[in-house]
């Protein structure tokens, strides 16, 4: 009998990777007999996760083409061995179905594998579709989106699920108010330099609230040396500074409110844990979807939106202290995220996904 494999494609950032490795253990728990291929670029942060998660992970010689400028020409020029490689891997595993999760590395294979009538699917995360998902749109069987917003862009094949994300962060325990202000200070997966510089510009502002501040900041690797030095000298005392924080979900727990970009996994997980947060988005993220994501978060109350352009270090602190002397107002932030919130997402990924290769098999 024919083992039947699925291969889950994308990445490039953990916020593509973690969903589609929660996708991944969520259809192995529903058909343990399931093969996974997971297919993304070589990118360093990638081959990290997935090598933790000890997966069957391929990579393609594939690079974006939106946004990058001159160096789009290398990404043209791989494109033809991206599709080449995608092909040599379609035909050896032969799977009853391709998931793309988004990233430019999920592209080559999702395409191909359509125009080959193997049964596809993609998951966008974001508000506004991304470039990959929007090219695939015509051609792939259906998209599951984690806004309403996105579903105009994919028509009858849009279905409303949501964001899968890890389940640690669903049994996150309400956090008791203390008296002093909890912190979490985050950029992703890589840090964000931008959220660095600010936090170094806001500590000479921050002095006066030193006793009332308990500080998570996590900097990414290239960063870590310089923020942990610039704290050490302004006397703060009740931070700690990390590369890399894991488990996340354990610094979630701790948090009364969350510094960080506006990623569609990040915004995921901040409603699946019901976490308040002040949200920068990244500026040059391509067509600005951050802040799309960022604006239908605050939007329902959950959260601020703080422009990059907007930053200031008085502004910031203002803010702060408003929450030290507001806890409600994170109570309430907490329960406008919850309305967001929807329940068994994953699984109800994971059976649609399930009941397609089904048909397909009836079908064939």
């Amino acid at each position: 009998m024919k083992r039947t494999t699925v291969i889950i494609s994308g990445g490039g950032t953990g916020g593509h990777l973690y969903p589609a490795l929660v996708l991944g253990q969520t259809l192995k728990q529903l058909q343990p007999d399931l093969w996974l291929v997971y297919v993304g670029s070589s990118r360093a942060v990638e081959k990290k996760i997935m090598t933790e998660q000890a997966t069957t992970f391929l990579t393609l010689p594939v690079e974006g083409l939106k946004g990058r400028g001159w160096k789009k020409l290398r990404g043209l020029v791989l494109l033809p061995f991206a599709f080449l490689e995608s092909l040599f891997i379609l035909i050896k595993f032969r799977p009853s179905l391709v998931i793309g999760v988004g990233g430019f590395s999920s592209g080559p294979i999702v395409l191909l594998a359509s125009w080959l009538g193997k049964p596809t699917i993609i998951l966008e995360q974001n508000a506004l579709p991304g470039f990959t998902n929007r090219k695939l749109s015509r051609w792939v069987d259906k998209a599951v989106v984690s806004f309403a917003s996105a579903l105009s862009y994919f028509g009858e094949k849009g279905v409303l699920l949501g964001n899968p994300v890890r389940p640690e962060f669903y049994r996150i325990p309400k956090k008791k108010r203390e008296e002093a202000l909890t912190l979490l200070v985050f950029g992703g997966s890589q840090g964000s330099k931008f959220l660095n510089d600010r936090m170094i510009e806001c500590l000479p502002y921050l002095g006066e609230l030193k006793n009332s501040l308990i500080i998570y900041h996590q900097t990414g690797e290239k960063d870590f040396e310089r923020v942990a030095e610039a704290y050490r000298q302004a006397g703060f005392g009740r931070v700690t500074v990390s590369p890399y924080f894991s488990p996340m979900p354990d610094y979630f727990a701790r948090a009364d409110l969350i510094l960080c970009r506006a990623g569609a996994t990040t915004c995921a997980e901040l409603i699946a844990a019901h976490k308040p947060a002040i949200l920068v988005p990244f500026a040059q993220a391509a067509d600005n979807h951050q802040e799309y994501n960022a604006k239908e978060l605050e939007k329902a109350g959950g959260v601020e939106v703080i422009l990059e352009k907007e930053f200031s270090p008085q502004g910031f602190i203002e803010k702060i202290k408003f929450y030290l002397n507001h806890k409600e107002a994170l109570d309430r932030m907490e329960e406008n995220l919850k309305k967001l919130s929807k329940e068994n997402i994953a699984e109800n990924i994971a059976r649609l996904c399930l009941e397609m290769i089904e048909s397909s098999g009836r079908r064939s």
